[in-house]
């Protein structure tokens, strides 16, 4: 991977909180930017990252990869991208484990794929075309869904196990992500997480959803639910110490109620994982 040490506790990096962050430096161990919010050169979005990174370590998280697409992969696109990794040299880029687009329609939603040998075979061939022209491994994130496909061959967690080894990429590992879906569809998730290759899991995600009742939705509007940090102290004992952060990308409170409940996910590390606590101490 780029850089394959543990970054510590981050959070997403959002606009209203641009100014907090520069004048207080709160005590985050890293950030993860929205890779398209920042695509355009100059302008204030690119000054405020530019600030920011000078402080802070960064992981760059896309929206419109469309890696499961079949599509073109949009090499206008990947260039605005290469151009802003090799500005603010990430410690990592990810995407997700989806198609966005078809016939260049833009559906603006993350759209899953189904579980079967061809579909696999396509995701890794664009994967690798994906890092050859990047220059750099990326990680590809589960996404939450709520259909099925007739075609699908093998359980979610086998098509992303063997994606990530075939293409030699990494895993963005949405915790919140493999409630939902489990929830949706009736699987395990505590069996998804044992399928799941621990050298390739690099980044953990944590995030809100919304209960509706019969299905959840992944909405990232609310904290985190308490099944959710269960199924994360699962994920760390499986497997060990790795990058974690929250997103919220609605009902945004105040930085210090993110930071607060980033807290939550540092103790439960700690308390669950031998040693955390020291080493991340020195590392800090």
């Amino acid at each position: 991977m780029n850089s394959d040490r543990f970054l510590g506790f981050g959070l997403g990096l959002r606009v209203p909180h641009f100014e907090h962050v520069l004048k207080h430096r709160p005590s985050v161990d890293w950030f993860e930017v929205l890779s398209e919010n920042f695509m355009v050169a100059g302008g204030k979005p690119r000054h405020y990252l530019h600030r920011i990174r000078e402080h802070y370590p960064m992981a760059m998280h896309g929206v419109s990869m469309s890696i499961g697409g079949t599509d073109p992969l949009d090499t206008h696109y990947l260039k605005k991208l290469r151009i802003l990794a090799n500005d603010i040299q990430p410690e990592w880029i990810s995407d997700h484990l989806c198609f966005t687009s078809s016939g260049s329609v833009n559906s603006h939603d993350l759209l899953p794929l189904p579980y079967n040998e061809e579909a696999l075979r396509h995701v890794v061939e664009r994967v690798k075309r994906v890092q050859e022209f990047l220059g750099r491994r990326i990680l590809l994130e589960n996404v939450s869904s709520y259909i099925t496909y007739t075609t699908s061959e093998m359980p979610e967690w086998e098509f992303l196990a063997e994606t990530v080894r075939a293409a030699d990429c990494g895993i963005l590992l949405d915790i919140n992500n493999i409630y939902v879906s489990a929830r949706n569809h009736g699987f395990s998730a505590p069996e998804y997480l044992q399928g799941i290759p621990a050298s390739h899991v690099q980044q953990f995600h944590l995030a809100g959803h919304t209960d509706c009742g019969d299905y959840l939705i992944d909405t990232h509007d609310h904290l985190v639910a308490d099944p959710v940090w269960e199924l994360y102290v699962e994920a760390l004992k499986l497997f060990g110490p790795v990058s974690t952060m929250i997103e919220r990308d609605d009902n945004i409170p105040a930085f210090e109620e993110l930071q607060d409940e980033l807290g939550i996910a540092r103790k439960l590390a700690m308390d669950t994982i031998p040693g955390l606590r020291d080493s991340h101490a020195r590392a800090g």
